[in-house]
């Protein structure tokens, strides 16, 4: 049988790269997957932000793992898990990434930065990175057994450190058996972007997660022929805080829920989304 880490080295075509998008639990897992994305993106904002606190390492790994379980549970697409740092050393990583190669999931992100971690896109965030050859350590590490495919994460764009920095991360990444790896840009425009995937040597594939610069199409990015994941990052967590606002503002607003009833999910919809019907084919075989 095909493992899940084999079924997304497949989908990770430069020429058409996969797209996965975000979630943060088991039910925006299940939505993405049934829009028909390419694989779920297992966000630590995401899970973060739904337990209302900041993307800062204050999660605990058994948390975010038990939410990664909940995600692979009800639906096929291959999921990447973020991992941020590895919560410590590679040590740490030795033992933690088997956890999740157990429960099913397809790829694990980890980046460059220090423990505890501080979220890329926040203004004024602390954003250290470790030594190149400590972070080939936990890669190293994070492949002791086969499992996930192991993504490594440079912040070094993020860190104001330049491209020749980044393209010298992503190499020695590379070598030291990473299967891919993620650059990642805070930058308005593309355009540091476009220039590292220009000058990168294609060795592995590169994953790009557009957030800041969301006027790079995915037609865009195939054509720079070296990316073979795009993630949307944190689309499914802004979509629902919307949502919700809305929702809770006309109710407020209007003094009833009638208004709001043709705008949101029936009832019904949601038992099906919580796979109702299964539950009641087996009420009706075993139930006495």
């Amino acid at each position: 049988m095909e493992t899940p880490a084999a079924r997304l080295r497949a989908r990770l075509d430069t020429a058409r790269p996969a797209i996965a998008m975000s979630a943060h639990n088991a039910l925006s897992a299940k939505l993405a997957a049934q829009a028909g994305f390419d694989a779920i993106w297992g966000s630590g904002f995401e899970l973060s932000a739904a337990h209302a606190v900041p993307d800062a390492s204050i999660l605990s790994w058994e948390t975010h793992l038990a939410a990664m379980r909940a995600m692979v549970e009800v639906q096929d697409a291959p999921l990447v898990a973020d991992i941020d740092t590895g919560s410590g050393n590679a040590v740490s990583v030795a033992y933690l990434v088997p956890r999740y190669a157990a429960i099913g999931v397809a790829a694990v992100v980890m980046e460059d930065k220090t423990f505890p971690k501080d979220s890329s896109l926040r203004e004024n965030a602390r954003q250290e990175l470790v030594r190149i050859t400590e972070f080939q350590g936990k890669i190293e590490a994070a492949r002791i057994e086969a499992g996930p495919l192991v993504i490594a994460r440079t912040e070094a764009l993020i860190a104001g450190l330049g491209q020749d920095e980044a393209l010298r991360r992503g190499e020695a990444y590379a070598e030291a058996g990473a299967d891919a790896v993620l650059i990642h840009s805070k930058q308005k425009a593309p355009d540091e972007i476009i220039a590292f995937c220009r000058a990168w040597s294609g060795r592995v594939p590169l994953v790009l997660v557009p957030t800041s610069y969301p006027q790079l199409s995915f037609a865009d990015v195939a054509a720079l022929g070296k990316v073979g994941l795009i993630i949307c990052g944190n689309h499914a967590i802004r979509a629902a805080v919307g949502a919700m606002r809305d929702t809770f503002a006309r109710i407020l607003a209007e003094g009833g829920i009638g208004g709001v009833e043709a705008h949101i999910a029936s009832v019904q919809d949601v038992f099906a989304l919580q796979g109702d019907d299964r539950m009641r084919a087996i009420e009706k075989r075993f139930l006495r």
